[in-house]
């Protein structure tokens, strides 16, 4: 491992819970959107809670959230944004070199 620098891990995706939205939003074929109670159930989490870490994703870019209404009553729909992809697959990108620095696979 000597003379190889660790990838960077970006902070944004890293923490546990934004980590586990970006990876449900990938799953979702591009240009697809999941609603926000849809998201809160999948994940187990509070709206709360959700909402803080849905803002710190859309502020760096990486998730575009979209308030409409269905009728009368107000809908959130969550989508991974081209950057949210490209930020996803480079964080699994650094995670699998720290996993294996040896570049084997696996």
């Amino acid at each position: 491992m000597a003379g190889h620098a660790l990838p960077e891990l970006d902070p944004v995706i890293h923490a546990q819970a934004r980590l586990r939205v970006m990876t449900t939003l990938n799953a979702l074929p591009e240009g697809d959107q999941l609603g926000f109670p849809s998201l809160k159930d999948l994940l187990d989490m509070t709206a709360g809670n959700l909402s803080v870490h849905l803002t710190k994703l859309e502020d760096a870019g990486y998730v575009e959230i979209t308030k409409t209404h269905r009728g009368r009553t107000p809908a959130t729909y969550v989508a991974l944004t081209r950057r949210g992809r490209l930020a996803f697959e480079e964080y699994t990108i650094a995670i699998r070199a720290l996993l294996d620095p040896s570049g084997g696979s696996l």
